[in-house]
């Protein structure tokens, strides 16, 4: 009787069933193998390598010309991610030479025909050149060749960075735009703080630490522009295409934005109940609408609008006013010291939580003077994780789950080091996806990923 031999398994198809084993001796009697009936197959797939390290090479030739040459479809997953960063440095590397070519065509404008220009006219010129070479839009090529000349002229490290593939244009741009009001040399100095973290963060964290260093650099020119903001404060009603309208409060104090956000939000959460067939993103919106309205939502009490919780973070200095250094709040992100000496004397009127650090960010004491206190534990959870702890997320974690690394029904404890917040997206990514982490000494936070990669999540890193 023939069967079939797949790896290491021994099959046979006979009339009324089939047999499977990996032990010979277990087949049917009278089974031997007949000419022409025996298949061999490799259960494992077969992936071609990698150029040897390809993950630590610098970009330039002859990184390009490797990665030329491999097909990323057959190798395996976690070449594949590999292969992925390289191509990304490759493309920071490219685009260092397309702005130091932007650079350069200004500065031929500068004594073009052997007649000086001014900066202005230079620029006006240059731009054109950009314009109509890469069919771009005048708004377009003037931001542009902004950048490349910010890039080349007041921050050359991040050219450096930008050439060396350590950085990407996007992180480059965050860092030009969110330094754009400092003088050249504060934001060269913003730039030596950050340069070291940059590329392990997201534009959005990225822009939130930028914006403590600035406030750092120079407190009372941010109290200043916080001044002027606030006093244009306005609403503005924009048209869709879709025909609908977006209701905006443009420069608004930032503490009582997140005050009404996290109202609204937990109004919201208190109507998803089951049989609700509105998505969170509708019940937030109705909120709002029935609040501005003058209707009060359902199962919202009025005498709970003046008491929407705020959580701050800043160090005793500035809390005592002997510092103006930036706190933060919940959310949101820097914020000048007025602002958080404002929210800490509303107490008595307010629903928030309080965390003070020492000058290494590290929780020193917490509080809360909410009339429904939250578990001391969770509380200690929410000091030591400002955020999600999934790598690159802000969401707060005063509206995240307490997740357990290791589950209770695999023998996780209750405890301090088996607990982190998780936003309710990531949260279902880690159970649905395979992403596994676990926590280790001074609160950091490994992960690993599906294919088989492992990052670092430092806490606090990044404002929430």
């Amino acid at each position: 009787m023939p069967f079939l031999v797949i790896g290491s398994w021994y099959v046979v198809v006979m009339s009324d069933r089939v047999t499977i084993s990996t032990d010979p001796e277990d087949l049917p009697f009278g089974c031997e193998p007949a000419a022409g009936t025996v298949l061999v197959v490799d259960p494992q797939p077969t992936y071609e390598p990698i150029p040897e390290g390809l993950a630590d090479m610098e970009p330039g030739p002859v990184m390009g010309a490797l990665l030329s040459s491999i097909n990323v479809s057959e190798v395996s997953g976690h070449d594949q991610v590999i292969v992925l960063a390289a191509h990304d440095r490759m493309a920071s590397h490219h685009a260092a030479g397309r702005y130091r070519a932007m650079a350069a065509v200004h500065t031929t404008m500068l004594n073009f025909d052997g007649y000086p220009q001014r900066w202005e006219d230079a620029a006006d010129s240059a731009s054109a050149e950009v314009r109509a070479a890469l069919h771009l839009t005048r708004r377009a090529s003037d931001s542009e060749l902004a950048l490349a000349l910010s890039l080349h002229r007041r921050l050359p490290r991040l050219a450096e960075m930008l050439e060396a593939g350590s950085l990407d244009i996007r992180r480059a741009s965050t860092i030009d735009s969110a330094t754009i009001h400092l003088t050249d040399a504060q934001a060269q100095s913003v730039v030596d703080e950050i340069a070291g973290v940059a590329s392990e963060l997201t534009t959005g964290q990225l822009r939130a630490r930028i914006q403590k260093l600035c406030i750092d650099v120079d407190p009372d020119d941010a109290q200043d522009r916080y001044e002027r903001s606030v006093a244009d404060r306005r609403i503005v009603m924009e048209a869709t295409e879709s025909g609908t309208a977006n209701l905006l409060g443009m420069d608004l104090p930032p503490d009582t934005a997140a005050a009404i956000r996290r109202f609204i939000h937990s109004t919201a959460m208190s109507m998803h109940v089951k049989g609700e067939s509105r998505t969170m993103d509708q019940l937030r919106a109705d909120v709002y609408m029935d609040l501005l309205q003058g209707i009060v939502p359902t199962g919202c009490k009025e005498s709970s609008l003046s008491t929407a919780g705020v959580e701050i973070v800043c160090n005793l200095a500035t809390l005592t006013e002997l510092a103006d250094h930036p706190g933060e709040l919940s959310g949101y992100g820097p914020v000048v010291a007025d602002i958080v000496r404002q929210v800490a004397r509303r107490q008595q009127d307010s629903d928030w939580r309080y965390t003070i650090v020492d000058d290494t960010g590290r929780p020193v004491h917490v509080g809360t003077t909410s009339r429904r206190p939250t578990p001391t534990q969770k509380r200690r959870i929410h000091a030591r994780y400002r955020t999600c702890v999934f790598p690159g997320c802000r969401m707060p974690s005063i509206v995240c789950d307490i997740d357990h690394s290791v589950a209770v029904a695999d023998g996780g404890e209750t405890c301090d080091c088996n607990l982190a917040p998780l936003c309710r997206h990531d949260h279902c990514i880690k159970h649905a996806n395979g992403w596994t982490y676990g926590l280790l000494p001074n609160n950091l936070i490994q992960w690993t990923s599906p294919l088989g990669h492992t990052y670092t999540n430092p806490p606090n890193r990044a404002p929430p």
